[in-house]
């Protein structure tokens, strides 16, 4: 359970996070290592997953700079 919220914690496959960013392999393990992607948990041996509200604030963050970035470019 998230401590924070009471909700249960909802780890998310490779080719779910893929689906949900957009973004293919090699890109996110590329911001991952860079420290601009969530970390992935290692939940086995040979098995990591992300935590999907992790994904999910990534998502919203980029939306958000994206929204500011149109708005400068409209007013300029």
């Amino acid at each position: 359970m998230n401590q924070t919220t009471n909700a249960p914690i909802v780890f998310l496959a490779l080719p779910e996070v893929k689906r949900r960013t957009g973004m293919g392999t090699t890109y996110i393990y590329t911001e991952m290592n860079a420290g601009r992607f969530p970390v992935a948990v290692k939940v086995g041996r040979r098995a990591t997953r992300w935590i999907e509200a992790e994904v999910q604030d990534w998502c919203a963050e980029k939306m958000a700079a994206s929204r500011q970035q149109n708005c400068r470019e409209v007013r300029i």
